[in-house]
């Protein structure tokens, strides 16, 4: 059967209740902090086993579970916690098992003072009963090496059993005379145990006790508050005992300073207490992870009672602590537990912790990336779940992005914020065209096809045409100035354009001034290329696309009756489209279709003269009409540019409108000074230009002509004369 790991809230942080009014287990903490850890109820195997036993002791390898209990029976569990080996060890509690690193070789020890040290597969080692309850046992690290057969035992001595080269074994009393052994662990070659009085450690390579660490507080049993130990590495050793941590450095000594002292000392390099008993402490990375026995006192009736153990990860100082986080664990039957109760062991280069109680095994382990996405999407944190996710893509297993994209996307549409929840569409559907689809859809249903529209695939990977006709007839219907937005923006090749262009005709039928649905339908004949039909209505609403149209798809075949409305339309851009594709529609052709309007003829005509005095110089006696007519002030510059113009016939249409500056320039140009001369004298009575007219001819009959003149005239004086000529 598979095995099953069932996971349970953790109180963080908060007061306990007495045991009248707690439950079995506690309500999931509502506290923005994100946990360190998470927590799992190893059950299946171990639930059946302490359904009928209660667990004394475990220890763990990387490959499996030992579990103790207190009938004396001895399990070998996989990590799931399945039972995979018993063992009848006694009838009565099994206090510690020990396991080397390679996971081959046990040590068991139990009440009744029996003592196996054997090979799991081989069966082979020693079987040996004392007179005294045996309390610990410790097997070398690498017992599995032939020069490392040795362990040792605690009861009330510590003993050190090793095999000699007869394979028997032999037996040396490292300490006694100071209570009951409580507790061992073996590092290297440093073993460290608790007694009653305090922590020593012995060096097995110099045979050597290397010193001694005294218990702090000695009111209480050693039997009740036993000691913690764990090694942090091959020479520091932790110590929780109590309500004290220390920390432990095993050092060289120097050599003038051996005589006859160990090699090696102990300093203690940090130390601090705690708030509550210690049950278990176990590294993490450079902080330790502590299991605390709890005991609170009841508001109502004043009486103690056994509060959850807390489970604390804290960083380590010289003189104190910070605590990082704090979880009150809910552990079966946690109301009739004591301090000597609880067990915490753990996984060595693994953060994997088990708290072991008699009636529970809680597995405590670091929060993975899943853990972490569970916590966001659990307080509808979504974009930073999509973020975490999409940073650790290669690392979650229990989650997959997309499911969390939209996951976001549908809570930002319960907000409201759907022009956000369309925008992020786009991401988070990528290149999944039936999800985009189902999304499509679901705006629909909400009302908010605008919002999702604009952000809609259409490049390469697209929807289903009828997905576009679907929101280009809801906006049809609903939001014309969206529906041209679409159809101007989108590509025509996204959805049926003619049963859309027949929608919209119908659509123009009722309101056929409406200019949006106009240029729609325009837009919609050019992708279709019907250009002259689309031509026809950029022109009638004066739309500058018209112009780009005519030159995109050379549509000047289909302008030539058109000359007139471009005109009205722009008659700059107009001139100046028709004099660059002179080779497409002729200089005659639009002289003609302007011929019922000669004012926007002149304006042909003066453009196309500005470009080049001599194109159109059949039509330069036409041009002096136009200008008389409509562009006097250009008039004069044209007659004196022009070669081409008839003199006669413009001094004939000069004098009819009496348009003096014009009629003495063309009778200066056609020989007559003399009467130009006059007409400056007498029309514009302007002697100063009559000076300069007459210096500009260099001709002296004019001088004698305007001096008498001058005489006739008082305003004139001689002086002024005199400025301008040597008499």
């Amino acid at each position: 059967m598979m095995a099953e790991t069932q996971a349970f809230p953790v109180a963080r942080e908060q007061a306990e209740e007495s045991p009248d009014e707690s439950n079995e287990e506690s309500e999931e903490d509502d506290s923005d902090e994100e946990p360190k850890l998470k927590y799992e109820r190893l059950s299946n195997g171990v639930s059946d086993i302490l359904q009928e036993d209660a667990a004394s002791c475990m220890t763990v390898h990387e490959k499996f579970l030992a579990l103790g209990t207190h009938n004396g029976k001895v399990y070998l569990l996989d990590i799931q916690g399945n039972m995979t080996q018993k063992f009848d060890i006694s009838s009565v509690k099994i206090n510690q098992i020990s396991l080397d690193d390679s996971g081959e070789n046990v040590g068991i020890c139990s009440e009744d003072g029996k003592v196996q040290v054997f090979g799991l597969y081989s069966r082979e080692g020693l079987h040996e009963i004392f007179d005294c309850p045996i309390k610990i046992v410790a097997v070398h690290p690498q017992f599995a090496k032939s020069n490392c057969k040795q362990f040792v035992t605690g009861g009330n001595k510590l003993l050190l059993y090793e095999r000699t080269w007869l394979n028997r074994w032999k037996t040396t009393v490292l300490h006694e005379g100071e209570g009951n052994i409580t507790n061992i662990k073996w590092r290297g070659n440093l073993i460290a145990w608790a007694n009653n009085m305090g922590v020593k450690i012995y060096d097995i390579m110099t045979r050597q006790r290397i010193t001694n660490v005294p218990r702090g507080d000695t009111s209480l049993r050693p039997d009740m508050y036993p000691c913690s130990l764990f090694w942090k590495d091959n020479l520091t050793l932790v110590v929780g005992w109590g309500k004290s941590v220390k920390v432990c450095s095993v050092k060289e000594r120097h050599a003038s300073e051996v005589r006859d002292l160990p090699s090696r000392y102990v300093e203690i390099v940090s130390q601090f207490d705690t708030e509550f008993f210690i049950s278990g402490i176990a590294p993490l990375c450079d902080q330790f992870v502590m299991l605390f026995y709890v005991k609170e006192t009841s508001d109502q009736k004043n009486k103690v009672f056994c509060a959850r153990p807390r489970f604390d990860i804290i960083q380590p100082h010289p003189d104190s602590y910070e605590e990082v986080s704090s979880d009150a664990i809910t552990v079966r039957g946690f109301q009739e537990n004591e301090c000597r109760d609880y067990r915490l062991e753990y996984a060595e280069g693994e953060s994997l912790f088990y708290i072991i109680s008699p009636r529970d095994v809680v597995l405590a382990k670091e929060r993975d990336q899943d853990d972490h996405i569970d916590w966001l999407l659990g307080r509808k944190k979504y974009e930073e779940a999509l973020m975490a996710a999409e940073i650790s893509q290669k690392n979650i297993k229990r989650h997959d992005i997309q499911d969390i994209g939209i996951a976001y996307i549908a809570h930002l549409l319960e907000k409201g914020a759907y022009d956000t929840a369309a925008r992020k569409c786009q991401k988070i559907l990528g290149k999944n065209m039936k999800l985009w689809e189902e999304e499509v859809i679901r705006f629909k249903k909400i009302g908010q096809l605008k919002a999702i529209s604009r952000y809609l695939p259409r490049g390469d990977l697209r929807l289903k045409p009828v997905i576009y006709e679907m929101i280009l007839d809801e906006f049809l219907k609903t939001d014309h100035e969206s529906f041209a937005t679409l159809i101007r923006e989108w590509p025509g090749d996204l959805y049926n354009g003619k049963s859309i262009a027949k929608a919209l005709k119908g659509y123009l039928s009722r309101y056929p001034e409406n200019r949006t649905l106009l240029e729609a339908l325009a837009e919609l004949y050019t992708y279709d290329q019907r250009y002259d039909q689309a031509l026809e209505i950029y022109l009638t609403l004066r739309n500058k696309e018209a112009f780009e149209l005519i030159h995109k798809h050379d549509l000047f075949s289909s302008i030539k009756d058109k000359i007139v409305l471009l005109m009205d339309f722009d008659k700059e851009k107009a001139v100046d489209m028709l004099l660059d594709n002179e080779d497409k529609i002729s200089i005659d052709k639009v002289v003609e279709e302007l011929a019922h309007r000669p004012e926007l003829q002149h304006v042909f005509l003066h453009k196309l003269f500005k470009r080049d005095h001599h194109r159109g110089q059949k039509y330069h006696e036409k041009q002096i009409h136009l200008y008389a007519e409509y562009d006097r002030p250009n008039l004069l510059p044209f007659l004196r540019d022009s070669i081409h113009c008839p003199l006669e016939k413009a001094l004939e249409i000069c004098h009819q409108r009496n348009f003096v500056e014009e009629t003495v320039f063309l009778l200066s140009r056609m020989g007559n000074s003399r009467k130009a001369l006059q007409m400056i004298m007498e029309e514009l009575h302007n002697v100063d230009k009559a000076i300069e007219f007459a210096k500009e001819q260099d001709d002296s009959e004019l001088w004698e002509d305007l001096i008498l003149y001058s005489i006739d005239k008082p305003n004139i004086t001689k002086r002024g004369l005199q400025e301008d000529f040597s008499i």
